[in-house]
């Protein structure tokens, strides 16, 4: 899992099962979660390739309020029966 980019989603996206869809949000959502927090710690290193214009503070912001949605999509998919496994 710790290699999957967006593109390996897209199928699961445009699936007719309403499971594949929820699945690529999770995994979609969980990937760029891992990305802004690596971004959060390039930040603080100092070792960020850019400078970021919204700040430390706005990115820890959203990185939480992206593991509070992964949180709740796991619950939801609990209840539903929905495997998050990922099988790429």
């Amino acid at each position: 899992m710790d290699n999957i980019t967006l593109k390996y989603t897209v199928n699961l996206m445009l699936s007719d099962d309403y499971k594949d869809r929820f699945k690529a949000e999770y995994f979609q959502t969980l990937i760029r979660w891992r990305k802004l927090n690596e971004t959060i710690v390039k930040l603080e290193a100092g070792t960020l390739e850019y400078e970021s214009e919204s700040g430390l503070h706005l990115l820890k912001t959203q990185a939480h309020d992206m593991l509070d949605y992964l949180n709740t999509l796991e619950a939801r998919a609990y209840h539903e029966e929905i495997d998050l496994t990922w099988q790429g």
